[in-house]
């Protein structure tokens, strides 16, 4: 392969990876003024990783977290973004996901493309102490969210204290320092309901 056709590879994807600004998220942002988009949500978990690394109550490395961060949702540009209370989309989220991994991995050079798809993999997976550190700051961003927004989609899709909680599990088990907070606040949020 030519350096020209691989550096072509590369820029491809990379524009490919900007249709992930018009992929709309169900979260509003802390202002309530719109819905997030997906580029925006995986800028705020790269942020979120570095600042709350320190909670981990293993030791990671932070920058195959970022990189995790940064590439776990690239699929929806294809699959699009499915909603974490929606059942009829989850049946069939693995599937769609997986085809849109195999079609926007499979734009890079071979080496680098393997190299995402597997750090793609491991997130979705779970399989590591780094992608559940991964997982949890992915559940604690939509959350810190919701919090600030009376609710946010968790009052907009009537959703229950319990499956509040069963989404925020990555939290007490990758960050127990954090899900402490979680608790009181999810508890206080549904109190006053």
């Amino acid at each position: 392969m030519t350096t020209t056709t691989r550096l072509t590879q590369q820029l491809t994807f990379l524009v490919e990876a900007d249709k992930l600004k018009t992929i709309l998220r169900r979260t509003l942002l802390t202002d309530s003024s719109r819905q997030e988009n997906t580029a925006e949500h995986s800028w705020h978990l790269a942020l979120a990783a570095i600042v709350l690394e320190e909670y981990s109550y293993v030791p990671i490395n932070l920058g195959r977290v970022l990189r995790m961060l940064t590439l776990h949702d690239v699929v929806e540009i294809d699959a699009g973004d499915t909603f974490a209370f929606d059942k009829a989309g989850n049946a069939t989220k693995e599937d769609r996901e997986r085809r849109a991994a195999d079609r926007i991995f499979g734009l890079l050079p071979n080496d680098i493309g393997s190299d995402l798809r597997s750090l793609w993999e491991e997130f979705e997976a779970g399989s590591t102490q780094d992608a559940r550190f991964a997982n949890a700051v992915d559940r604690i961003q939509p959350f810190l969210q919701n919090t600030r927004t009376r609710g946010g989609t968790w009052r907009i899709y009537n959703l229950t204290r319990e499956e509040v909680l069963h989404r925020m599990d990555p939290v007490r088990t990758a960050l127990p320092a954090l899900y402490p907070m979680v608790l009181a606040t999810v508890d206080e949020y549904f109190a006053s309901r």
